[in-house]
């Protein structure tokens, strides 16, 4: 008697196990915190931790050589603030980046609302257009440096064969124009499909109901643009343009591989002068001051966007 009832006793706690530790998955006090806990832990150590490192290291004199860590304020800040060098990457940042995400809106906007339409090779055109994003950016630095090549330059055969220039060509990179275009045409090749699929998105989450109202009502494709879908996708194009603009300056991937700042520091981001100046220079105080320059400013771009699109939505 005692061991069936030691037996029943043994089965219901099996049998509730499995339930509590379903309630314990579905209660949202702990579901809450399991799912967020990566992400937090992601942000802790792989930016929170290095970011508290720079601003350590900003405020000292240390080098990649020292093994002292003296502190010194904000010299490195003022310092490197009046040197024309910085002056010069400033300013190309602000160039690069504003002129970048003006082109990549244009054509997002141009491509989000083709693609919305049914037409055929529409998949096809879709995997072309992501293709830039997905693919690593090292093999898609190496087309565009045969492209740009002084030498073999692919441009500049296409342009001698339609007539258009005689000769060696243009040096595309070997020339302070050149190189500032060359580089913002390529970050739009990149980051274009990364804006195309936001205002996909957008675009998709209009009601059908809204573009059969306004077509019984024979508006035509600008107004109907400017009217109905522009109002209605301001708030992600808002959102969109914010993440092309820091991801544009924080980034000098494309920089570092095409010119390396050059030629004579035409191309030069405060990104890529953070890194020369505290990587490969090996002062890690004055890279750390450059590096978190932008900090405060991102920080506002941000907060003002996200407020704009936030009174912006249609509700």
């Amino acid at each position: 008697m005692d061991s069936r009832a030691e037996t029943a006793t043994a089965t219901g706690d099996l049998a509730r196990a499995p339930r509590r530790s379903i309630s314990i998955i579905d209660n949202e006090r702990w579901l809450g915190p399991l799912l967020i806990g990566p992400a937090v832990l992601y942000i802790v150590l792989l930016v929170g931790l290095p970011f508290f490192m720079a601003l350590y290291y900003s405020v000292s004199n240390t080098t990649t050589g020292g093994g002292t860590l003296g502190f010194v304020g904000l010299r490195n800040f003022t310092g490197v603030v009046g040197t024309p060098r910085f002056q010069t990457a400033l300013k190309n940042t602000l160039i690069f980046a504003l002129v970048s995400q003006v082109v990549i809106l244009l054509l997002s906007n141009a491509l989000a609302l083709t693609l919305q339409k049914d037409f055929r090779a529409k998949r096809l055109i879709r995997f072309l257009i992501l293709l830039p994003w997905v693919a690593p950016i090292s093999i898609g630095t190496i087309a565009w440096l045969w492209i740009f090549d002084s030498t073999y330059s692919v441009l500049n055969w296409t342009l001698r064969m339609v007539g258009l220039i005689q000769g060696q060509g243009f040096m595309w990179l070997g020339v302070p124009q050149l190189a500032m275009g060359s580089v913002i045409a390529v970050h739009v090749w990149r980051q274009l499909p990364l804006a195309t699929v936001i205002l996909l998105g957008g675009l998709s989450s209009i009601p059908q109901d809204i573009h059969d109202a306004a077509a019984v009502d024979g508006a035509g494709f600008w107004r109907h643009y400017f009217q109905i879908t522009l109002p209605l996708i301001l708030p992600i194009s808002l959102v969109a343009l914010l993440f092309g603009l820091i991801f544009t300056f924080t980034d000098m991937v494309i920089i570092y591989n095409l010119t390396r700042g050059g030629p004579y520091d035409s191309t030069q981001v405060l990104a890529s002068l953070a890194f020369y100046t505290g990587i490969a220079g090996g002062d890690l105080a004055e890279g750390a001051a450059i590096a978190l320059f932008l900090f405060p400013l991102l920080l506002a771009v941000a907060w003002g966007f996200l407020r704009i699109a936030h009174r912006t939505e249609v509700t």
